[in-house]
Order: structure tokens, then C-alpha cells, then sequence
């Protein structure tokens, strides 16, 4: 049952909230207290919050694409402007599709899909034993959740079958990693955040295998910053898939798509 505050109780919360640097702190206040389970829950998730932990660590979840998402402390945490990755998803998936979700951390990319299409065949992977156990709780019945890296836990027969392949492949450079809110560069797996160098040594090796898994006529999706695009679009380019580049302005996003050409 949510904690019900006095509007001085309410209004104290968010005095610590913002005294602790939160920005929305009218809105993290309500949020808390609608969630906690009782007064000793809603004293633990201000500490929680006022120690720097993710809004969403604090909650259990986040919002995405409409659905209630279950995150668990050291998982990453899904973005909102990874939303309009699943909107050039929706656009692109005709019919029922075969759908992997590459780096799922929460699975909440291929849940959002599942939710959108109808007769979704759905498949992710995480090398985080933390973030598998979070995406089997987020796909359930949807679809299947396998630990290991990349496309190696996947089962063979998915090859060359695959109608969308999402990859929210880490892309930070690691020279950047230490310029992160604390938020993100204390709580969340580096392994999630770290891509190499320039940002995009994931994003190689995803791209290089992808031809092998995409069915003819299937897209690779994945995210990146706006001023990596360019060079994320000849490495998708590279591979021997046709890309592209799309972008929000509203959400900050840039979204780079390989799509594999059509059988002869």
C-alpha cells in the first residue's frame, strides 16, 4: 500500500529530495511515496535516492514504451529516448517477426516489441548474470532470455532468420566513462556503458556477425550519439547491410539501421 503524506510530510520529502540535488524532486517525492510498501520502505529509498542511486534502482522500475518495466540495482537502466529505437522497429516489422534483443539489460526493448507486434517470436541476451535475471522477469512468457556474449548463446537455428535485430550496444567512448553522472558511473555495469575506445567496438563485432542471423529483408537496430553516427554508419555499411541513419530531436536520439538485402 502506498505511504500516505501529510502535504508538510510531502512537502519535507521533497525538500530532502532537492537539497540532495534531485531536479524533479516533486515528482521522485510522489513517485517514492505511491511505491514504498510502508514508512520503513519510504525511509530506505530516500536514503537510497538522496545517496545517489538511479530514481529507478530506488522504485524497482521505469516507464518505457507504456509498459512498467522491473529494474534490479546494478542493472542498466532503460532510457527514454531508447524509445524511438522501438518506434523504427514497429515501422520496420511486418507481420509476425523474429525478434532478437541483443545487450537486453532489462528486456525491455524486446518486452516493448513483443507488446507492439503481434505473433513476435522473441529471443534476448545479456552478459550479466544480474541483467538476464531482470529480463526473465520482464519477457515471462514473450519469449526466451539467454546469458552469454552477444549472438553466442543464441540457438543456430535463429540464423538467418532474425526480421529485427535490436543491439543497445554499449557506445560510450571509455576515455568518457568518467564524465558520467554518478548516477549511471557508479551504480550501473560498466560493461553496459564502456564501448571501447571510440564507443563503437561492440557495435563492430555485432555488426560483422549480423549478415549471418538477419533473414533477407531484416534490419539491425541500434543506437548511438549523434556525433558517432557517421562512422556507425559505415561500420553497419561495411558489413554488407544497407544503412541508414534516423534521428529525434524531441528525444535526442540517433538510431543507425542495417537492413539486409532482399534474396535474388
Amino acid at each position: 500500500m502506498p505511504v500516505p503524506l501529510s502535504p508538510l510530510a510531502l512537502s519535507r520529502l521533497v525538500t530532502t529530495l532537492r537539497t540532495a540535488g534531485c531536479v524533479f524532486a516533486e515528482d521522485e517525492a510522489e513517485l517514492i511515496a505511491s511505491t514504498a510498501a510502508g514508512p520503513a520502505a519510504l525511509t530506505a529509498m530516500v536514503e537510497r535516492r538522496v545517496a545517489g542511486h538511479p530514481l529507478e534502482h530506488v522504485l524497482g522500475w521505469a516507464e518505457f514504451s507504456g509498459l512498467r518495466i522491473a529494474v534490479d540495482p546494478g542493472v542498466f537502466v532503460p532510457r527514454r529516448r531508447t524509445e524511438f529505437l522501438i518506434r523504427q522497429a514497429v515501422e520496420l516489422a511486418s507481420g509476425p517477426a523474429v525478434v532478437v534483443d541483443l545487450c537486453c539489460g532489462t528486456g525491455a526493448l524486446g518486452a516493448a516489441l513483443a507488446a507492439a507486434l503481434d505473433g513476435v517470436e522473441l529471443h534476448a541476451s545479456d552478459v550479466e548474470p544480474a541483467a538476464v535475471r531482470c529480463a526473465r522477469r520482464n519477457i515471462g512468457e514473450l519469449g526466451r532470455v539467454y546469458e552469454g556474449d552477444l549472438f553466442a548463446p543464441l540457438p543456430g537455428s535463429l540464423r538467418g532468420r532474425v526480421d529485427v535485430l535490436l543491439a543497445n550496444v554499449p557506445y560510450v567512448p571509455t576515455g568518457d566513462v568518467a564524465l558520467l553522472p554518478a548516477e549511471a558511473r557508479v551504480h550501473e555495469p560498466l560493461v553496459a556503458l564502456d564501448g571501447g575506445g571510440d564507443g563503437l567496438d561492440v557495435l563492430r563485432r555485432v555488426a560483422a556477425e549480423a549478415p549471418r542471423w538477419l533473414a533477407p529483408g531484416g534490419s539491425l537496430l541500434v543506437e548511438t550519439s549523434e556525433r558517432q553516427a557517421a562512422r556507425a554508419e559505415e561500420t553497419v555499411g561495411g558489413s554488407g547491410l544497407i544503412p541508414r541513419v534516423v534521428s529525434s530531436a524531441e528525444l535526442y536520439a540517433t538510431v543507425v539501421i542495417g537492413t539486409m538485402p532482399a534474396a535474388p
